[in-house]
């Protein structure tokens, strides 16, 4: 598992990036590039990292689920992932 600390960084990067979302898109369709230096680093999406729900781990990371490959495994396994088994052939 994760940090509780790098799982509260992400959370706090992801309130701010949506609380700025609106005005970022705002000063960029005017190009008030300027403004946009004034807003916080954490308020810009790219810095935002894809994390595992549940773990909180960075690597690994299944887009398509939102966990990482071993809760997937994990999961899979349990029979928690709906349409999902492990292969036999």
């Amino acid at each position: 598992m994760a940090k509780q600390s790098i799982k509260a960084r992400q959370r706090k990067r992801e309130k701010m990036v949506a609380h700025y979302a609106d005005k970022r898109k705002a000063l960029k369709a005017a190009g008030d590039y300027a403004a946009l230096d004034l807003l916080p680093k954490n308020a810009s999406p790219v810095r935002l990292h894809n994390r595992c729900q549940l773990t909180g781990r960075g690597k690994g990371y299944m887009r398509h689920f939102g966990i990482s490959r071993i809760m997937f495994r994990d999961m899979a396994l349990n029979g928690l992932i709906p349409g999902v088994r492990k292969a036999s052939w």
